[in-house]
């Protein structure tokens, strides 16, 4: 009887500790230069065991990240000012063996690659980069804001540190022009 309670004791601590070490793997840094937001995310451990076998198989692989823009708003419901989704692909030939890389923001292709770096694709895929996604002219001066990431992956079966889910987090920001 004490070794069960132990066990459901061990289970749920890990429930719990689980969402904070997914918290602890994405990393969010928003800056505002200009009349830009500028946003920079890193996944850390994203490109699992998982991730590289889809891509190895010659599977189309993608990371999405849907990010909001929110307001904070005191004793009501936090209001969304933007939103973006931005999305890292990677195409494997194995015949080739070369990844043709692409970033999409919003359906729009920003940027293409071509590699034989395993490197090259890990950092392509796991990181954006100094990513200019909202004007910073729907901002009211000295309010709290915050960006909210929520990262997948796909194809199905591969999963993000252990989420098939996906992760997600935020990070907070004062908006002094």
């Amino acid at each position: 009887m004490m070794f069960r309670r132990l066990v459901v004791f061990a289970l749920a601590l890990a429930a719990v500790g689980a969402p904070l070490r997914a918290a602890e793997s994405l990393r969010i840094v928003p800056l505002v230069r200009d009349d830009t937001v500028i946003v920079s995310v890193e996944l850390a451990d994203a490109y699992t065991r998982e991730v590289r076998e889809a891509i190895a198989s010659g599977l189309r692989t993608t990371f999405t990240y849907e990010v909001e823009l929110r307001m904070v708003v005191p004793v009501w419901v936090d209001r969304t000012i933007a939103t973006a989704v931005v999305s890292t692909l990677d195409q494997y030939d194995n015949l080739t063996r070369l990844h043709s890389l692409s970033l999409m923001i919003d359906g729009r292709v920003q940027d293409v690659s071509v590699t034989d770096d395993e490197s090259v694709v890990e950092r392509w895929l796991t990181n954006l980069h100094r990513m200019p996604l909202f004007r910073a002219s729907r901002l009211e001066a000295n309010r709290d804001y915050y960006v909210r990431i929520r990262a997948s992956v796909r194809p199905r079966g591969t999963s993000l540190l252990g989420w098939t889910g996906g992760i997600s987090g935020q990070e907070r920001f004062t908006f002094i022009p």
